[in-house]
């Protein structure tokens, strides 16, 4: 079963949505993004996520003490780390932790394969920010033997195209940002509409 990762909520009424709507984690942003939020933000809307839901704060080459405090504040089940940082970094600091590759060419599935994370998020490369680009990668780049079983698919997901997205790549989940934003801002509307269409696709 392919789990829904809803990513850069900020606001109650679109974290209740996806939580409603059978949204299997949340993504809460603290790198540069127009998506950003603090800590304390975090923590708010952490309130609203019931028990089994998982909370995932994205960084961008963070230092220890930020991902820890984020970690136990909000608090969070996993860090997402979608910047340079090395694996040994993210060892030491030892926490949950999920690693983004950038999907650049076919030599990206050396550094998937590489990953020891408890999961790996393949991503567009970033063009102002690192990911939320809203575009999506040649998916043929992620073609044979890789760790499916914790891959994360992210980058350009829509209603439209993660049906086809979930049949061809086999993801452990996937994550959407842009793709259930109007205006630049989330849609309760469009967030249950992509969970619907990926639990539709698992029947």
């Amino acid at each position: 079963m392919t789990k829904v990762k809803i990513c850069g909520l900020m606001e109650p009424e679109h974290v209740e949505a996806a939580v409603q709507a059978g949204a299997d984690a949340i993504g809460f942003v603290f790198a540069p993004s127009r998506r950003r939020i603090s800590v304390e933000q975090a923590k708010q809307l952490a309130r609203l996520v019931p028990e089994g839901v998982i909370k995932i704060g994205v960084f961008v080459n963070p230092s220890p003490e930020e991902v820890m405090q984020a970690f136990q504040e909000v608090p969070l089940d996993f860090i997402q780390y979608h910047g340079n940082e090395e694996l040994d970094f993210v060892k030491k600091v030892g926490l949950p932790s999920i690693k983004v590759v950038s999907m650049y060419s076919i030599k990206d599935k050396e550094k998937i394969q590489a990953c020891d994370t408890q999961y790996v998020l393949v991503d567009t490369p970033g063009i102002e920010f690192n990911g939320g680009t809203g575009n999506v990668f040649d998916w043929g780049l992620l073609d044979g033997d890789l760790p499916r079983h914790r891959m994360i698919l992210a980058g350009g997901l829509t209603v439209q195209n993660v049906q086809q997205a979930i049949r061809q790549i086999r993801p452990a989940m996937v994550d959407v940002s842009s793709g259930v934003e109007r205006n630049n801002r989330k849609d309760e509307t469009l967030i249950r509409a992509f969970i619907r269409a990926v639990k539709e696709e698992e029947r």
